[in-house]
Formats: structure tokens, sequence, C-alpha cells
């Protein structure tokens, strides 16, 4: 079966961006991180130390798993959204992005990148999808699921009408910080706050965009939710019901029909984890055809390759199911 990852990292590095930065900003000190710290120490390197810093790396993964291609993501991009500086934000989305082209996307047809949007910024990230993908060949664009935003803003809907024009996806992304809010700050030890960040997130996420009316609106935009399994979805879906039911005719007046029929539509995807007990009820209440497989290479929490055999092994899974997870609807969301 062919293999496509529709959500793999980039272990960028800060004397990386510095050299696309423009100047005067390619003069800042390194000694100071550009995203707020969000405290844990959650590298493990005694246990998972994959790095993937260049092409080089990513195409020997490519090859060690058996895959056809990746869609890369940051990973200190990933805080891209706690920084306060707009102005500062918007250029080192842009360094990143330029950095992509130029160190992945040109060494090889197998990588391909979405483009990192300063949220900050709503103008300026329609401004930076549109560059991205026209002059530098990245597929899509990520916004953060984690920060002091909701999705369904107003002030995004410049993002989702350059994305629906361009046609290509955003992907909503956690970072699997505490700094998201929802309570998660008060853990005391990471693995709890990891345990709900990503979900969270992503929970918060889709309940701005669905009830705010953004897939009502842009019919023709395609969203993804990355990392934080698929199980979590159809659960969620059937709680958004409920709460339409009773208060959508006057708190989410712009939608036509059930929030559940709009991520049932076809234009919203999911990425899975490989061993999660609730994937064949995900595929069978959200979409079969919008269910993605996603390595999380070189993150420390990452199962690849092992996980692509996971998939392939499952015997509650079709075979039609497994070449769907694994490529078809990469390959569909991202227009591969």
């Amino acid at each position: 079966m062919t293999v496509l990852d529709a959500d793999g990292h980039v272990t960028e590095s800060y004397e990386q961006l510095q050299r696309y930065l423009d100047a005067p900003y390619r003069n800042r000190p390194l000694t100071f991180p550009w995203y707020t710290a969000d405290g844990w120490d959650r590298r493990l390197v005694d246990k998972f130390h994959d790095w993937a810093g260049d092409a080089e790396s990513w195409l020997r993964a490519l090859d060690r798993g058996g895959m056809e291609l990746a869609v890369l993501y940051p990973t200190l991009g990933l805080f891209m959204s706690f920084l306060r500086d707009r102005e500062w934000a918007v250029r080192l989305c842009r360094a990143y992005n330029t950095l992509l082209h130029e160190e992945f996307l040109r060494v090889s047809p197998r990588l391909k990148a979405v483009a990192l949007l300063p949220i900050q910024h709503p103008e300026a990230a329609a401004n930076e999808l549109r560059r991205a993908v026209r002059e530098l060949g990245h597929v899509g664009g990520m916004l953060a699921a984690d920060g002091p935003h909701v999705l369904g803003d107003e002030r995004f809907a410049p993002i989702y009408e350059e994305a629906q024009r361009l046609d290509v996806a955003l992907a909503v992304h956690a970072s699997g910080s505490h700094l998201g809010g929802a309570g998660v700050d008060l853990f005391p030890r990471f693995i709890q706050a990891h345990t709900c960040s990503h979900p969270f997130g992503q929970m918060r996420q889709l309940t701005s965009i669905v009830l705010e009316g953004i897939p009502e609106r842009f019919p023709d935009l395609r969203l993804a939710f990355l990392e934080a399994g698929a199980g979590w979805a159809p659960y969620w879906m059937e709680r958004m019901d409920d709460e339409y039911d009773k208060r959508g005719e006057v708190e989410a007046p712009v939608l036509k029909q059930k929030p559940s029929a709009y991520v049932r539509a076809g234009r919203i995807y999911f990425s899975c984890e490989a061993d999660e007990w609730l994937l064949p009820q995900a595929l069978k209440l959200v979409g079969e055809n919008q269910i993605v497989y996603a390595s999380d290479f070189p993150h420390w929490d990452h199962s690849f390759p092992g996980s692509i055999d996971e998939i392939r092994n499952r015997g509650d899974l079709t075979d039609a199911q497994k070449r769907k997870v694994l490529a078809d609807n990469c390959r569909r969301l991202y227009k591969l």
C-alpha cells in the first residue's frame, strides 16, 4: 500500500531561521528564544532522540518507512502563536517558509510543506499564504490551535478567503503546551499537560470554527485537525449537535444544518493514531474519506515507522479503508 505522511515535522534551528530573516531582524541575538517557553522539559533525549533538520534526514526516513512523500510542519513554529510581537511573528513566519523552500522543497519532490502563518496578523497571514503557495510551492497553511484566540473569530476571515481562493488546505495544529489555557496550566507534570493539551486545543477550535459558521461561509475550504487522534471527533460532533438543538437558533444562526453535517461533508479531516481503539468508529461516523495517517516524525512521541504496519495489520479495518487512511485521503486533502 502506498503511504503518504500528512503530518511530519522539521526540527528547524534558530541558526537556520536567522539565515532567511530580513535585515535588521537577522541581527537579533540567538540567545533569546523567539517563542514563549512553557517551562517543561519534554525532550527525553535518552529515550527519544530523532532529529530531522535537513532534507537528507527526511528522505532517509521516507525510505526507512517505505513512504512516497511527507507533508512537513514546523517544530519551533508550533509555539509561534504565543509570541506577542506581531511584526516579529510575521518576519519569523516568512523566514521559516523561505527556509522550507530552499532547504527541503527544492531538494526533492517527495518533500512537501505547509506555510507557517502568523495568526497575530490575519491580513499578513493571508498575504504570506499567497506568497508561500504561489512563489514557494507550499501545499497549504498551518493555524495554531493553542494561544489566546479562537479561529472562528471574524478577524480570521481573510485567511479562509485566501485559502479557498488558492484551493489549499488549512491545518489546525496544537503545540502540546499548557500555554493554550483550558485549565491545562494547573497540572504539576508534563505528562498530564501533554495528555490534555492536543485534544483540548482541537476541540476548542473545531467548536469555534463550526459554530461560527466558517464551513457554511466558505463551503470549498478544506480543514484538517492534526495530532490529537480521530476518536474524539464523533463524540464532539454529537456534543455540538446537542448544544445546537437547544441553542443554535439563537446563538449559531448562520448555520443551515447541524454541526455534525458540516464535519461529515467531506471538507474536514482528522489525523489518526495507528493504534487508537476508536479508529473504526471515526471512519464510520466522521467519514472514511476524511481520516489521514500522520507519522509525527521526528518528535519524541512518534511511533514511526512501526505505526505504518500497525495500520496495515489492523483486523478491524478493510483494505480499502487502510488505503484511504494511508494515502488516498492525504492526497485529496492537500491536492497532491
